[in-house]
């Protein structure tokens, strides 16, 4: 029987069921083509930001609100465009941004007087790409429940590469880049920790109560029957703080989890994971959420000491190395690890993000830091800035994360989002992404920054 709150529960949990993925060269493409949308607009969002000037007063509320909607048709627009109607066309679109970015900066070079080359900063750089990685994860967990998004795009089930798939990886990297450990910070007590944890295990079990009471669809196969991604980043936080070990050490400490839990899956433990049977002890029911935190804290652990040796390394904690130091050895990795995850795809295991094994580690390393690379071309550009709406987001992260899962939620109870027209369901996206945007900017306008721990 099924529920009257979500009648339509099962048809939407084999919507997103038994997907192969797309290829690697796909999910290069696209980790090609948003990232240089984010380097177009730092290019022109000094033609609407009063020219040369820093910034424009942000008391002035109605130029600021006008700011942000700009902002958003140059970057959240074209980006929900290539993510659903416009995904046949990401190849040559990628191909032309980059020429049209390439003649912007030749252009300024030649001719500009009032910019000064090289004006955003590395830390700036970082926090565009966090940005990049929270508004491509909000557009999707809405639009995958559309038929407009390309089902290639949506979460494998077992093996494959998708851009979904790549989304889970990148929020644990976007923050152990980042992260104390990775800025050599000191390190916080247990108890410390734990209570900074706990907001974590709390909208885990939040997400668990909210799904179980309006029969909300859920893929088990995902993280099992109780298990969510909050739960996943609670428990690498609390790893991380229990086994402490320096910066400079720990991409040793979480190639050898990760070497010895990928030695575990070829040896049977990748046949129990994927197995549809399930016992009655909680392990058994979130075996595949359970098992993967030892992917993604190793995946945590790597990206503290790439954080450490690219940006914080032999710099005080609050001082960040130079964005040309870095961007060399940003592509170089990239590159380096592309080719890693093609070996290990093929000779090892295939990737698999269920599992988060090692060729899943890599990929979601590989196309990061391919994205952090494409990112840093801003600085080639005279005159690039962050836009309002990336400050703004950047600002509360979770809090734009939250929002999204709520109003995510209150779509699919609302609306019949397997059945929707392309128009209809555009402007769906459109009006969510629009809410998300506004949402965030009148949080960074009215000075208010929600920080759960």
């Amino acid at each position: 029987m099924e529920s009257s709150l979500n009648p339509k529960k099962r048809l939407k949990e084999e919507f997103v069921s038994n997907l192969k993925g797309s290829s690697m060269l796909e999910i290069a493409a696209l980790s090609s083509l948003i990232p240089l949308l984010f380097v177009f607009q730092h290019s022109i969002s000094s033609f609407y930001t009063n020219g040369c000037n820093v910034r424009i007063k942000k008391h002035h509320g109605s130029s600021y609100m006008a700011i942000l909607t700009l902002d958003f048709l140059f970057l959240l627009l074209p980006t929900l465009f290539f993510l659903t109607v416009l995904a046949e066309w990401i190849f040559i679109s990628a191909i032309l941004l980059a020429a049209l970015i390439f003649t912007i900066a030749a252009k300024r070079v030649a001719t500009s007087t009032c910019y000064s080359q090289g004006s955003l900063s590395l830390s700036s750089i970082i926090s565009s790409y966090r940005v990049l990685v929270m508004a491509v994860t909000c557009l999707c967990i809405l639009a995958v429940d559309f038929r407009i998004y390309p089902r290639r795009y949506a979460k494998t089930e077992t093996y494959g590469t998708s851009l979904m798939d790549c989304g889970v990886g990148s929020f644990i990297l976007a923050n152990s880049l980042v992260s104390r450990q990775a800025r050599s910070l000191s390190f916080v007590s247990l108890k410390a920790s734990i209570q900074s944890t706990s907001p974590l295990l709390l909208l885990g079990f939040g997400r668990l109560l909210s799904t179980n009471t309006v029969d909300y669809q859920v893929h088990v196969g995902e993280y099992g029957v109780h298990w969510n991604f909050f739960f996943t980043l609670a428990a690498v936080s609390i790893l991380t703080s229990i086994i402490r070990v320096p910066p400079q050490y720990s991409g040793i400490l979480g190639l050898a989890i990760l070497i010895g839990y990928q030695f575990w899956l070829v040896n049977g433990l990748n046949v129990y994971l994927l197995s549809d049977e399930r016992g009655a002890d909680i392990l058994s029911k979130n075996k595949e959420g359970i098992f993967s935190i030892l992917g993604y804290w190793s995946m945590y652990l790597l990206g503290v000491q790439f954080g450490y040796y690219l940006f914080f390394g032999n710099q005080s904690s609050t001082k960040m190395k130079s964005i040309k130091w870095a961007r060399i050895r940003v592509l170089f990795f990239s590159l380096l690890l592309w080719l890693i995850t093609v070996i290990l795809d093929r000779h090892v295991e295939s990737v698999s993000r269920r599992m988060c094994n090692m060729a899943y580690v890599t990929l979601v390393l590989a196309q990061s830091f391919q994205v952090l690379a494409i990112l840093m071309l801003s600085d080639f550009i005279a005159g690039s800035r962050m836009s309002l709406l990336e400050e703004a987001v950047n600002r509360n992260l979770l809090g734009t994360f939250l929002l999204a899962n709520v109003l995510t939620g209150l779509v699919n109870m609302s609306v019949d989002t397997l059945f929707s027209t392309t128009p209809s369901a555009l402007f769906i996206l459109l009006v969510y992404a629009y809410v998300l945007s506004i949402s965030a900017g009148l949080l960074q306008f009215y000075g208010v920054r929600l920080k759960f721990w």
